[in-house]
């Protein structure tokens, strides 16, 4: 159900901005755009729609001055009576706040909100696009994606006509972008490195003493390249029996996912340590020596990858489009291809053969994580473009 704004919830000094930023996962507005948010209403009164209520979320914005707003939302699917309820509740939301700026991310915030924002007569709209994702795979493409494609596709080109600046994570976007025409010559579209990561949540600390822990972290999808994992922890430990292979994230409905029975068989073969979900990934990060993401999953840049090199871990991940993005190859950790879980082997059994390399490439994430992926970085940078820094000022 919409959670409407009441005149006296909006502020009345109409010499601050205002701004919205749209949501897909209310969770992700802490988990992900925390910093960004509380930038923003240092400079803006901002708003935070997501789907769903959140109470830990609600708290957290409600500590740094943004409004929490609920609206209609399905994550999956292209059912257009539901679509529409989003669509008339998200213009609902803008024509009542009034906002300068609307920033949706994700695709279908990005679609309604962008429509949305163009009806309510919104002066500016930076839509950014965290990841293609599974819509745009290239693999296993069966009639009813190819639908969902060509829907998406559509849809995206009427929602981000006229739009001021399309935001993705990496070249292999930028590219589908304009392959497939989701804009027009004259919308401007730029590359921003991700999220960010702030590097004082995220610190650094040294790999822990003895034998090497690998931890892969991820929605337990087959996507995802958890059953490279185990096929190649199964591997691994035939030739190094001391080495640990850890698995932390939440199984998911989706058919594709990880099921009950197979972690209990992984766990009665000694294969892999299977750690559930977690809220706080840091204790795990803390006492893991090398982090693994052989996903072949279509990512903007994830964040999870960005989270390990920040610690100061190694990490191993796929040449998929925008995960091997963050990692240089031989230095930072080891790129290898998609579906490779022999490849992934050979990968894990360098650092075990070579224990040097798990503080030295370590170090070298750390550093790759402060040059490039400082959350303030990031920030500074979508500030910069909305107006709301002075010239040379940065986070």
């Amino acid at each position: 159900m919409l959670q409407t704004l009441k005149s006296h919830e909006i502020s009345s000094n109409q010499t601050r901005p205002k701004i919205a930023v749209v949501s897909n996962l209310t969770s992700s507005l802490l988990n992900f755009r925390y910093d960004l948010l509380r930038d923003l209403s240092e400079r803006a009164e901002v708003i935070a729609c997501g789907p769903e209520r959140h109470e830990p979320t609600e708290r957290a914005l409600k500590e740094i001055g943004v409004k929490f707003v609920q609206f209609p939302l399905a994550r999956a699917g292209m059912n257009p009576v539901r679509d529409l309820r989003t669509l008339r509740a998200l213009v609902q939301v803008f024509k009542e706040f009034k906002p300068d700026i609307v920033f949706p991310y994700t695709i279908k915030p990005i679609i309604y909100g962008c429509l949305a924002a163009k009806i309510a007569g919104v002066p500016r709209i930076y839509a950014m696009n965290t990841g293609l994702g599974y819509v745009y795979s290239t693999h296993n493409l069966t009639l009813k994606r190819r639908v969902v494609r060509t829907l998406s596709s559509f849809l995206y080109r009427s929602a981000l006509r006229g739009v001021d600046e399309v935001l993705v994570y990496n070249k292999a976007d930028e590219k589908e972008f304009r392959e497939r025409r989701l804009i027009n010559n004259a919308t401007k579209l730029s590359i921003v490195p991700g999220s960010g990561v702030n590097l004082d949540s995220y610190a650094f600390s040294n790999p822990p003493n003895g034998a090497p822990v690998f931890l892969m972290i991820a929605r337990l999808l087959r996507e995802k390249g958890v059953f490279d994992f185990v096929e190649a922890a199964r591997e691994l430990k035939r030739r190094h029996p001391e080495a640990r292979c850890q698995l932390l994230g939440p199984m998911d409905a989706n058919p594709d996912s990880v099921s009950q029975r197979d972690i209990d068989e992984w766990s009665r073969e000694g294969i892999v340590e299977y750690l559930g979900e977690t809220a706080d990934v840091r204790p795990y990060l803390a006492n893991c020596s090398v982090f693994v993401l052989p996903t072949a999953y279509r990512e903007g840049i994830p964040r999870a990858t960005l989270e390990a090199m920040s610690t100061g871990r190694a990490v191993i991940t796929s040449d998929a489009p925008g995960c091997a993005d963050p990692v240089i190859d031989g230095e930072t950790g080891y790129v290898i291809p998609v579906r490779s879980p022999d490849k992934l082997c050979e990968a894990m059994a360098r650092f075990v053969e070579n224990p040097e390399l798990i503080v030295k490439m370590g170090q070298a994430s750390r550093d790759r994580a402060v040059s490039d992926f400082d959350v303030r970085r990031i920030n500074t940078i979508l500030l910069g473009k909305m107006g709301l820094l002075a010239d040379g000022e940065t986070l």
